[in-house]
């Protein structure tokens, strides 16, 4: 039986997201965002962030290639990837990044880019 596997994270790309394909020609957009998280220890305001690495398949990946940038703010909602390997000194890693399955554009865009905004918006409601 499957788990439920579901995020929705906010945040800012840290860097310009890098677009690829695979063999058999399937788009792969990856890239990571910054999510601030804002708590108080002691009546003393503190900031926490938080690095995750982003992965987007298919035509939603070419138009985050597109038209994301960093610094650019994004609302995804994807579902969670464990992700584990072994360096050449035997010693095992992993991390968790977000596998998404929808993007949403949060900053303002010129009108060419709002209307490859409301696709993408249009296209994740179809694979829904």
């Amino acid at each position: 039986m499957k788990n439920f596997n579901l995020i929705v994270m906010e945040g800012r790309l840290t860097d310009d997201p890098d677009l690829k394909y695979t063999q058999n020609g399937t788009a792969l957009c990856c890239f990571s965002i910054a999510n601030n998280n804002d708590y108080y220890r002691q009546n003393e305001r503190q900031e926490e962030v938080c690095f995750v690495d982003v992965t987007v398949w298919s035509k939603l990946a070419e138009r985050c290639g597109e038209y994301l940038k960093k610094g650019r703010r994004v609302l995804l909602d994807g579902r969670l990837k464990q992700d584990r390997w072994q360096d050449k000194e035997g010693t095992q890693h992993s991390k968790l990044c977000i596998v998404c399955h929808g993007v949403r554009f949060l900053d303002r865009y010129s009108e060419e880019e709002e209307e490859h905004q409301e696709a993408g918006e249009a296209q994740t409601a179809a694979a829904q």
